[in-house]
């Protein structure tokens, strides 16, 4: 089983991009750790990432595609999520592209929906777990309110992000996830045009649930 997963920052992509991936043993493939990988393993593709990245520049999509396309081939033969990619409408195109080239099928595509003050409010309050960043600690939110400065999970030492409790930082996140003609929202309403054409499928989830409620519908959308 292949996914693709979206969702704003405080949606809680991680979370249950964390539960399907034990539910279903798929390798969870996040965009950030396939740079490291390929910068941190000297491969090919990650000296000439790197090379944009010592330069301050982005890395350009016909890099940053390969990357990920040898990352889904490698640690997803058994079935991948993928998490934080594509970012556009451009990178979803050329990623559409690039998978069927290589005749990997994409089963399911999940949205995760959230209001945007919504998502600010509860990345502010959001807490991470020293031992499991997937853990859900937020003191915003009852159901999750962790045990003082502990994780509700484990007990792990809790901590903020910097960038969690920055506002301006967070619009700015935002300002690319909730763009519906170029940004991330754009890519995702084109992989839910293709779902329309039977070419994969596309799940709608309501964000303001509960973890477990968010969870059980998922899990009773796929196969």
């Amino acid at each position: 089983m292949n996914i693709l997963i979206f969702g704003p920052n405080g949606s809680g992509k991680g979370t249950q991009g964390d539960l399907i991936k034990q539910k279903y043993s798929l390798a969870h493939i996040e965009s950030g750790a396939i740079f490291r990988e390929h910068i941190g393993g000297g491969t090919d593709l990650g000296k000439k990432a790197k090379a944009y990245i010592d330069r301050g520049d982005l890395v350009p999509d016909d890099l940053t595609i390969p990357m990920v396309l040898e990352t889904l081939k490698t640690k997803g033969q058994k079935g991948w999520l993928l998490d934080g990619f594509p970012r556009n409408m451009a990178q979803a195109e050329k990623l559409w592209e690039a998978l069927r080239k290589e005749s990997l099928n994409l089963d399911y595509v999940v949205e995760i929906l959230l209001p945007r003050e919504t998502a600010k409010n509860r990345i502010m309050g959001r807490r991470l777990c020293k031992n499991n960043n997937n853990h859900p600690n937020n003191i915003y939110i009852d159901a999750i309110k962790p045990n003082g400065d502990k994780c509700r999970v484990c007990g792990g030492d809790l901590s903020a992000r910097g960038d969690d409790q920055d506002a301006a930082a967070i619009n700015k996140r935002h300002d690319i996830y909730y763009d519906a003609r170029e940004g991330t929202l754009a890519a995702a309403y084109y992989f839910k045009k293709l779902s329309g054409e039977g070419k994969t499928i596309y799940i709608e989830l309501n964000g303001e649930g509960s973890i477990d409620s968010i969870k059980e519908t998922l899990l009773s959308k796929l196969a």
